[in-house]
């Protein structure tokens, strides 16, 4: 059974709906939508006053299916540039002043949004915390940057996102001054990012990312721009505005573009934060490791992060240490030695022979959304009972960290095996 239920804010009242011992706000937008002028720009806040109706789930950044898809299965949700808004959990909209966790999915920059897979319910319902998940700009019309535009318009997205929260979330009965970000792969990705910058938060879930790795120089994304601009056939910012959407996801498998990121010699996908030394630093490098000393980290990886991926399987060892194991070490010590509290997990869950404990099989775990993966091959053959153990050590670990407290194990370095 559900009910309507409101939050008021100085510009008005949102409604959404109360099922069971949460409420949930969909879909409320934070910036205008990314359109016409505002595609390739920064993004702009959202105004409104009057009443918000937040009661459905809004539509997702364009895209197209995952590369992943093998491991987790696919999803369904509907498109729109339309995209940036964010939903809100929450025990109940009052002012008792709860601590926030802010969700940002991975994808490669190129795929996911505010999913069922991410459904936050359970973890305010039995963290007595907040939770938000958060939309951003995908692909080519959020990561790269075309003459006249800007670049990494998608991570000043997430910038905003947190600005609203600050302003907004007392209304929704959380603390913005108790603010976790948690996300993951591409998400934790965007987190460190966003460490480079003038970041409004200092503690940090980092969930399987390359720590470090990924960035493209502002001389590849030139180039890049350039074969979408002859991917497209046009010349110009405006005529890049006019495009469909669709337009911008077919254009990054045409023969020009895929010339250009196989130049690269990176393996990257078409979307990346771009080092333009505007808004991310040229040198990555040095920044991150002044960064390292801003934040307190829960990180983890999985075992076999790279068997998920297309090419690889259970025994591609070498590249997960390289790509994913090392770097989650070496960011939670470097984290400990600046004098933050800091802890790192490994994940060893591996149902499957084929997948074992890849790369996302941390999810349905975190968020106790098991239901939601059921026909997610990297899941065959858990036990129910086995399953629904480790998503409850798992979330109760998570939420005490959210909640400002340790997550159950000795600090980093020394690295706790869920299984």
């Amino acid at each position: 059974m559900t009910q309507n239920v409101y939050a008021t804010l100085p510009q008005g009242r949102v409604r959404g709906l109360r099922q069971g011992a949460v409420s949930r706000y969909s879909a409320i937008p934070y910036a205008e939508p990314p359109v016409g002028e505002l595609r390739f720009a920064p993004p702009r806040p959202f105004l409104w006053q009057g009443e918000l109706d937040a009661r459905l789930p809004g539509p997702v950044a364009p895209q197209l299916p995952s590369r992943l898809e093998a491991a987790m299965g696919g999803f369904r949700a509907a498109q729109a540039e339309d995209c940036l808004h964010l939903t809100v959990w929450t025990p109940v909209a009052d002012e008792a002043r709860r601590p926030v966790v802010l969700w940002v999915h991975g994808g490669a920059w190129q795929s996911g949004g505010v999913l069922p897979w991410y459904d936050g319910a359970r973890l305010a319902a039995e963290g007595d915390i907040v939770v938000v998940a958060v939309n951003y700009r995908l692909g080519a019309l959020g990561w790269q940057p075309l003459p006249g535009g800007t670049a990494n318009a998608g991570l000043l997205d997430l910038e905003l996102a947190i600005d609203w929260v600050h302003d907004h979330i007392a209304a929704f009965g959380g603390d913005a001054s108790a603010l976790t970000v948690m996300g993951q792969s591409a998400g934790a990705s965007n987190l460190i990012a966003l460490l480079t910058r003038q970041p409004r938060f200092s503690r940090a879930i980092l969930q399987s990312a390359a720590l470090g790795r990924g960035w493209r120089s502002a001389e590849d994304s030139a180039r890049l721009g350039r074969a979408l601009y002859a991917a497209c056939g046009i010349e110009s910012l405006s005529q890049a505005r006019a495009l469909p959407a669709a337009a911008w996801l077919q254009a990054g498998t045409h023969p020009a573009v895929l010339l250009a990121l196989q130049e690269e010699g990176q393996g990257r996908s078409l979307a990346a934060p771009v080092c333009d030394g505007e808004i991310l630093p040229r040198d990555m490098n040095a920044a991150l490791t002044r960064a390292q000393a801003h934040c307190d980290v829960l990180v983890s990886y999985t075992r076999d992060e790279m068997a998920a991926f297309p090419g690889h399987d259970r025994h591609s060892q070498a590249e997960t240490g390289r790509l994913f194991g090392q770097p989650a070490r070496d960011w939670a010590s470097a984290a400990a030695a600046h004098g933050r509290q800091s802890w790192l997990a490994r994940f060893d869950v591996g149902p499957s022979e084929r997948f074992g404990a890849c790369h996302c099989i941390e999810l349905p775990f975190t968020f106790g959304t098991l239901d939601t993966y059921a026909n997610a091959p990297m899941l065959a053959g858990l036990s129910p009972a086995a399953g629904q153990a480790l998503s409850q050590r798992v979330r109760q670990a998570w939420i005490a960290f959210i909640r400002g407290g340790s997550p159950g194990w000795a600090p980093a370095p020394q690295e706790e095996i869920l299984a």
